[in-house]
């Protein structure tokens, strides 16, 4: 029973980092949208290129996409438990 403990506490660890670097990484990559779509002309927050990125960022953290990160600890977590039960109980 302490094995499993050490192994999901290694896994959360391992799934956090993964988490934060692919939740940088998302968010990077729409901040770059944001600051091309202001150049090529879409002003639709106002003049202010960084309030323009600082809105786009606010919807973004509101969005569906934001959540769907979660599913890196949510995918490998299940998956584990699910052949842990299959081993055990099948």
């Amino acid at each position: 029973m302490i094995a499993l403990a050490r192994l999901f506490l290694v896994l959360l660890v391992g799934l956090t980092v993964v988490y934060v670097s692919v939740s940088l990484w998302s968010r990077g990559v729409r901040k770059g949208k944001l600051r091309r779509a202001y150049d090529a002309g879409d002003r639709e927050y106002g003049e202010d290129r960084d309030l323009y990125v600082r809105r786009g960022l606010e919807d973004y953290d509101d969005s569906f996409r934001r959540k769907l990160i979660l599913l890196v600890y949510i995918v490998p977590l299940a998956v584990i438990a699910y052949i842990i039960y299959v081993v055990n109980y099948s």
